[in-house]
């Protein structure tokens, strides 16, 4: 599993869980401070996310970090240059 997938896993769980809680795009980015735009490509898998977004992002939604981030299958493949 290559890190573009876990990133597109990641994304759907927080949009899953912001849905679930009613939150509009705009009213969860305000929560979190953050642009709407920004917030757009995390819930699309197109960011790289920090551990402090995550934990802020797991505080709006009353999530665990566990919750957001396990995925299936997270084995990362190494790439051919990690490997040489």
């Amino acid at each position: 599993m290559n890190k573009e997938v876990v990133l597109r896993q990641i994304g759907a769980k927080i949009r899953a869980l912001r849905t679930n809680k009613k939150l509009s795009l705009t009213e969860f980015s305000d929560r979190l401070n953050m642009e709407y735009n920004n917030l757009i490509r995390i819930e699309k898998g197109r960011t790289n996310l920090t551990i402090g977004t995550l934990l802020k992002i797991c505080h709006v939604l009353r999530a665990n970090l566990p919750e957001v981030v396990s995925v299936e299958g997270a084995n990362f493949e190494q790439s051919e240059e990690r490997e040489q």
